[in-house]
């Protein structure tokens, strides 16, 4: 499946990459709920993530708009020590 242009797949990712972490994975899941039966694996190539990470986007997406963790975003990388 290849649904996307190039230029567009670069732009997706480059936005993916630029989204906090929750919202990385609702950008995925609504990105492969469009695209119906395959987006899911698709969009895990596109983006490069894991595709379970987009199935957890999904759950997320579907308790909008109510959000647990709204106060609760991690900064990219704040796992790791300088």
């Amino acid at each position: 499946m290849h649904p996307y242009p190039p230029e567009v797949c670069q732009h997706m990712k480059a936005f993916h990459d630029s989204l906090s972490e929750k919202d990385r994975r609702r950008y995925a899941a609504v990105e492969a709920e469009k695209l119906g039966h395959g987006g899911v694996e698709y969009i895990a190539s596109v983006l490069d993530c894991d595709p379970k990470t987009i199935r957890h986007g999904h759950a997320d997406v579907e308790q909008l708009p109510s959000d647990a963790a709204e106060d609760r975003i991690r900064e990219k990388g704040g796992a790791q020590e300088s």
